[in-house]
């Protein structure tokens, strides 16, 4: 089975030119089939505040009304995907930019309105593995925005993390997926104030005894169990690292595996 690469990236990463040459440098390194799905939510707060469009967020959510929707159209599908696309081709990776409704790639279905009205925000319901299979047989690269579509003409902002697990999931029954998460820590760190405490391995059972312990808590919680639910789908294995890493396997982070 051919192997796939998944790469995650976040806002800070791709909006700062040193950070962004690094990526696009070490990205277009990786070899075989690969996929980077990326976030530009700290651009798009800066461009709606220029156009006087107040950002709400709760508990680090955005909120998405109409007009931050637009907002959030134009900088994650255009402004920061092409800026991207053209970096990496620049670098000989013929990589191509998309949003979930390009080719019909992701759907999603607007999240249902209980104690917190997220406005226009997308839950995935499917992965379009034929369309993305094809273009990876033809040596592209897809670069995907965290926007998704309805199939009714609905564009919707959607979680960047929760899009790479689901493409990750989606594409483990043909490929051997390895999903990357990158941010600006080392990894899952032991000591939330020491960013050399990291934790090199964790399998299911480690993880369950570091929970009960503590030493893993609060917000890394939701991305380890996203993680190992990826896991239990069948993708191969998930690390979690500073984008300076990428490709640099003497310094991997943490590696999140089954067992």
């Amino acid at each position: 089975m051919d192997k796939l690469t998944i790469v995650k990236v976040g806002g800070k990463i791709v909006e700062e030119e040193l950070s962004l040459a690094q990526l696009l440098n070490d990205f277009s390194t990786i070899s075989g089939n690969k996929i980077l799905v990326h976030g530009g939510g700290r651009s798009a707060t800066a461009i709606a505040a220029r156009l006087g469009i107040e950002s709400k967020m709760v508990d680090g959510r955005r909120i998405t009304d109409k007009e931050m929707l637009e907002v959030v159209t134009m900088v994650y599908g255009g402004l920061v995907n092409k800026q991207i696309v053209a970096g990496l081709q620049a670098k000989g990776c013929n990589a191509s930019g998309f949003c979930g409704a390009d080719m019909d790639i992701i759907r999603s279905v607007k999240r249902p309105v209980k104690e917190i009205d997220y406005g226009f925000v997308g839950d995935v319901i499917d992965v379009n593995t034929s369309e993305l299979r094809l273009l990876l047989e033809q040596g592209v690269s897809p670069v995907i925005a965290p926007l998704t579509h309805n199939g009714k003409g609905m564009l919707l902002n959607t979680n960047a993390d929760t899009i790479a697990s689901e493409l990750a999931m989606a594409l483990a029954k043909y490929f051997s997926v390895h999903l990357i998460y990158c941010f600006e820590k080392n990894g899952v760190l032991s000591n939330p104030d020491d960013d050399n405490s990291v934790i090199h391995y964790i399998d299911s059972a480690l993880y369950q005894q570091y929970k009960t312990e503590g030493v893993i808590s609060e917000g890394m919680i939701p991305k380890l169990d996203n993680a190992f639910r990826a896991l239990n789908s069948g993708v191969a294995e998930v690390q979690i690292t500073n984008a300076n890493n990428l490709t640099r396997h003497n310094a991997r982070g943490t590696v999140l595996k089954l067992s």
